[in-house]
């Protein structure tokens, strides 16, 4: 070995030494001082738990009211200083067990409805190509664009035609249809699934509603529950449409039936009116919702982050 010019070391007989190699310095991370990260995970942390404290006290004042009595009813206490049992007498004033159970089947079976057939469409849209492809879903994203006020009064008069107006049927039969909301994001997912996949099952014998059922649906279960989800919590709590196609007192939904106990005993001597019977009702309205999202927050969390990391 030889040394070069430059104190490096090269091959024997060359005569020639190699280059030196020019050193990389990393600076390390510039860290805070330790005062002041501590202080600013401080402001953090009281900046979240004021935003959560916002938007959970109205809640909490809503069940502390549903066991105040009525004298009590719009005080500031969130712990009641007289304790009253407001839950019986809402099922005395009105068929409440009916309203929920008509809004519990109503609901569940239209967002079953719109979960299966938007996700035929969105996996018709994601797998197969046709000329058009990308019009036909233009025009079916831009349905959205479209307020419900539009289409209200032509649909409510296809239904007065069907003499199906103070029936059920107009609350869910639309769900069979689709939406056009969940139809783009369950195509999006449906997109991230390996085209492979579905090649190997059409190798193997597969049909089109085989892979649907036994490869898309299982993968894209994420996006499924979060469509559930949005949409049982729409009908849940959707006043407008039973307000329009129900005039029969026992195919009301809790919603509607809520609304016309209000109208019924929200208005007594002195503008008080019976309003601890009809917080009572919206917290038995309300508790379910929080319960379904409870049990299924963390496929709600991992469809909406998978969407994100989509784009």
């Amino acid at each position: 070995m030889s040394v070069g010019a430059q104190g490096g070391l090269g091959p024997a007989g060359t005569g020639a030494g190699t280059a030196p190699i020019p050193q990389v310095v990393v600076s390390a991370p510039r860290r805070l001082p330790r005062g002041v990260g501590r202080f600013k995970q401080a402001i953090f942390v009281a900046l979240v738990l004021g935003l959560s404290v916002l938007f959970v006290y109205p809640f909490l004042w809503l069940v502390s009211a549903s066991f105040k009595p009525q004298s009590d009813t719009f005080d500031n206490r969130l712990i009641p200083n007289v304790w009253a049992w407001n839950y019986d007498r809402v099922f005395e004033i009105a068929p409440v067990a009916t309203w929920l159970f008509n809004t519990v089947w109503i609901a569940g079976l239209g967002a079953l409805l719109t979960t299966f057939s938007s996700a035929i469409v969105a996996f018709a849209f994601a797998y197969f190509r046709f000329p058009g492809r990308g019009l036909l879903f233009a025009l079916v994203l831009a349905t959205m664009m479209l307020p419900p006020q539009v289409t209200m009064i032509p649909t409510y008069l296809i239904w007065n035609e069907l003499g199906l107006v103070n029936t059920q049927y107009p609350l869910w039969v639309p769900q069979m249809f689709g939406s056009a909301f969940y139809i783009f994001l369950q195509r999006q997912f449906f997109l991230g699934i390996p085209r492979e996949l579905f090649e190997a099952a059409r190798i193997d014998g597969d049909s089109y509603w085989t892979m649907f059922w036994r490869i898309a649906v299982p993968l894209a279960k994420p996006a499924l529950i979060v469509t559930f989800i949005f949409e049982i919590q729409a009908k849940w709590f959707d006043l407008m449409t039973p307000l329009i196609y129900l005039r029969d007192a026992a195919l009301f939904t809790l919603p509607l039936g809520i609304k016309s106990v209000l109208d019924q005993f929200g208005q007594g001597g002195g503008g008080e009116g019976e309003y601890h019977v009809i917080i009572a009702a919206t917290v038995i309205l309300t508790v379910p919702m929080i319960i379904i999202f409870a049990i299924f927050q963390r496929y709600f969390i991992e469809g909406i982050a998978t969407q994100g990391r989509k784009g």
